[in-house]
């Protein structure tokens, strides 16, 4: 389950996500907005999960499946969990370039103090880099981070990765009800995002189901006030707050496409029903999957999405 998709994305068309962390959840952090749910193994150590080789064949292989419609935009480093936590990531970044398709990595921040992490992410053509808070309270309840981890180590290492970096560079920033959506916050938030000069900002809600319970969007009034504070400072933002759209890639088979969006990317109903359709299958496969327990149904804001099932050891 390496690759997957291509899934619509709203910030690069059609991504084929690529999932270099092994199985269950690793992360430095535990959101708890997070759409893969909660993190079970949290750690800040590097370590090799796959062979850069065998996961570069994967890709290949996935790609191949593909029908020529759904080429992929992007080839997306984004894992079920952190992808920096991948020592070879920089390797697979440089070996992913003979398929002549831009790579982007979704990182949420919290190993850029490293420098070589910062080296290794030099190779990517796009990258975007979490800034959910600057305060470090607000950044411990709603990312609820490694306890070693230091919110201004972190800070200065996106500092120095910006000053550097040549590729595009992107920030995000989730906004949750009640814990980083104040207009103080979201100020502090703005003004240290703006000294890394970053293409484009966005501002994203939960739209997903979340890792706890009870996480909500902020009214329309704040995501609007948050977009204007954003570009008083100079800030060129996008509000990211709509569905992405149906139009998952497949490879004709439903089993191990199904398996392998789920693992990092929530199916809604209406995405699956569509996949199915050009797997050229129907909902029995829904029903066995569920049966078997590798995926569930979770409903949020009144909408049923599909996520990956483990069995946690």
């Amino acid at each position: 389950m390496i690759a997957f998709g291509p899934v619509p994305s709203r910030r690069l068309g059609r991504s084929l996500g690529i999932n270099n962390i092994v199985s269950h959840k690793s992360c430095t952090y535990s959101c708890i907005y997070c759409q893969i749910g909660i993190t079970h193994r949290q750690s800040k150590k590097r370590v090799s999960f796959y062979e850069p080789v065998t996961l570069v064949d994967e890709v290949e292989k996935h790609l191949e499946k593909l029908k020529p419609e759904f080429k992929p935009d992007y080839l997306t480093f984004v894992a079920n969990g952190e992808p920096t936590l991948d020592i070879n990531i920089g390797k697979e970044i440089r070996m992913l370039k003979k398929f002549n398709t831009p790579i982007a990595v979704i990182t949420n921040s919290s190993l850029m103090h490293h420098a070589s992490v910062r080296e290794e992410l030099m190779e990517a053509d796009w990258v975007s880099v979490k800034v959910d808070a600057t305060e470090n309270s607000i950044w411990e309840k709603v990312n609820q981070p490694d306890v070693s981890l230091v919110l201004n180590k972190i800070m200065s290492g996106l500092e120095k990765f910006a000053e550097s970096y040549r590729g595009m560079l992107h920030t995000e920033t989730m906004l949750v009800n009640g814990c980083n959506d104040s207009r103080i916050a979201i100020a502090q938030t703005a003004s240290f995002i703006a000294s890394l000069h970053p293409l484009k900002a966005y501002i994203s809600v939960p739209i997903r189901p979340t890792a706890v319970q009870g996480v909500k969007t902020p009214d329309e009034e704040k995501l609007v006030d948050a977009w204007q504070i954003f570009r008083k400072m100079g800030i060129t933002a996008e509000l990211l707050t709509g569905f992405e759209g149906t139009n998952a890639g497949s490879t004709g088979n439903a089993f191990e496409d199904i398996l392998n969006i789920t693992a990092v990317h929530p199916l809604r109903e209406d995405t699956m029903k569509e996949l199915l359709k050009q797997d050229k299958t129907d909902e029995n496969v829904i029903h066995s999957l569920i049966a078997q327990g590798l995926i569930k149904g979770i409903v949020h804001d009144g909408k049923t999405f599909y996520v990956r099932s483990y069995h946690l050891q």
